[in-house]
């Protein structure tokens, strides 16, 4: 049978972009639908607006040091619709490039929803068109849960559009990555910042002695932190702001928006999965194998929509590999070992490898290195922030498992960190390596003097 297309991907965020440019980079011909902007998430309504967002904040700490450091008459006045409008300049200005980069490399582009109707067709808007292989990254999309009164708040998606002036009071409902991120957003840019958590600390999942960091970090800045505490419903007298949050404990407080960021689902709905014989996992997750093949022999899926690492480079990773499997005969299976990541909250935080507390599950005996001070840069201003550092060493190989770090430009020092530890370096190689003074990074080439962590005082205490 004569496709229309060797490949067509649904979904032109990171992964499919990538899957797509190379696939037709090895002489495939190849096709991609949108049915909003080129560039997905992360692009569009994710990590750079956001990130971008995080360095307009970051001013508000900067014209506050400067005062010591002998600057005077900086009373600054800040324009959230200036902010606002330059960020999604720069989202558009990205989009034409993520175009342009398809067009390039051969790519048809077709803007519509793309729907499977079958395990070769796909349906974009009016159109229909036939494929061989077919490539599903459609990625994820936030969850407001269903309590009364979810009508009033907004999302992540939402939140880089909103009115000017920002709302005086703002409650962020959420203790995982997006939310601590905006806490600090909102925190720096003038707001009045709640966060309401289920559990005591934020970022589940990540080290522990690092969460505390962050939490500590994020109450000195002047974040109200709602610990253990759950909404059950949000009141509107005339149908908008102010708003009444009523916790589940019979408490309630008023807020000026209700800002949800209590986890993201993967785009699974509506697409036509079933009737191509793609099958969904338990959390409603494309279910793929170590090559990011379906269930459906002619269909792969990468990227959020996957539900494995939701983080853009492993979805760049997963699409990548994908292309140069199928169609340039260099077989090679994505590698999400030692995945390293970041969480752009205020302070920031940064990670490579295995958290303390995986390493006491899976390794035997193993040391803990750790180092807390306060950054050079705050001793003059006297700013209460502090950095905090850390690396997992497996006893017996001496291997360096996991890095770990609070502090100001902890996302920078750790991708450098990221391939030593890819490599497998040693903390002897580390110990050997001449710091750069004065730095923050030094300190993790002098750390040494370990916590030893013995594995059957461990399981013991399990």
């Amino acid at each position: 049978m004569s496709y229309d297309y060797d490949l067509f991907v649904i979904g032109a965020g990171s992964g499919g972009v990538r899957a797509s440019r190379i696939a037709s980079g090895h002489g495939a011909r190849v096709g991609i639908c949108e049915d909003y902007r080129v560039g997905g998430t992360c692009v569009i309504r994710g990590c750079v607006p956001k990130k971008l967002l995080v360095y307009g904040s970051k001013f508000a700490h900067e014209f506050e040091d400067a005062s010591a450091y002998g600057w005077s008459g900086l009373a600054p006045s800040h324009s959230w619709a200036t902010l606002r409008d330059n960020v999604q300049n720069e989202v558009s200005r990205l989009n034409g490039i993520y175009i342009k980069l398809l067009e390039g490399a051969g790519v048809k582009l077709h803007m519509g929803r793309g729907r499977l109707m079958d395990r070769h067709t796909i349906q974009v808007g009016q159109e229909t068109v036939t494929a061989e292989k077919i490539l599903v990254a459609t990625g994820g999309h936030p969850v407001v849960p269903d309590i009364r009164g979810k009508e009033f708040a907004v999302t992540s998606n939402e939140a880089f559009h909103l009115p000017d002036p920002l709302p005086k009071r703002i409650t962020i409902v959420g203790g995982g990555y997006i939310a601590v991120e905006f806490a600090g957003i909102f925190k720096g840019l003038g707001c009045d910042v709640d966060l309401v958590l289920r559990r005591d600390r934020v970022l589940r999942g990540f080290d522990q002695e690092c969460r505390t960091a962050v939490h500590d970090g994020l109450k000195d800045s002047g974040i109200r932190l709602r610990t253990e505490t759950e909404i059950d419903c949000i009141e509107a007298a005339n149908g908008k702001a102010p708003f009444t949050v009523f916790t589940t404990l019979g408490r309630m407080f008023e807020t000026d928006l209700v800002m949800y960021a209590t986890g993201r689902s993967p785009n699974t709905s509506g697409i036509g999965l079933e009737k191509a014989g793609v099958q969904l996992d338990k959390a409603g997750a494309v279910a793929v194998d170590e090559w990011s093949r379906t269930t459906a022999p002619n269909i792969w899926a990468v990227g959020d929509v996957t539900d494995r690492i939701n983080l853009t480079p492993v979805a760049i990773m997963e699409g990548h590999c994908f292309a140069d499997t199928e169609f340039g005969n260099k077989p090679r299976k994505p590698d999400h070992r030692d995945v390293p990541s970041a969480v752009f909250c205020q302070p920031e935080l940064a990670n490579v490898g295995l958290t303390e507390e995986e390493a006491a599950l899976t390794l035997g005996e193993i040391r803990v290195f750790t180092s807390a001070f306060r950054p050079m840069k705050y001793t003059v201003s006297g700013r209460h922030q502090r950095t905090f550092m850390k690396l997992i060493v497996e006893a017996a190989t001496d291997r360096v498992v996991g890095v770990h770090m609070v502090g100001d430009d902890a996302a920078e020092l750790i991708q450098g960190l990221a391939v030593a530890v890819k490599a497998g370096a040693t903390k002897a190689q580390f110990d050997a390596t001449v710091g750069i003074h004065p730095t923050a990074g030094e300190e993790f080439v002098t750390m040494r003097t370990a916590r030893i962590e013995p594995a059957p005082t461990r399981r013991a205490a399990e």
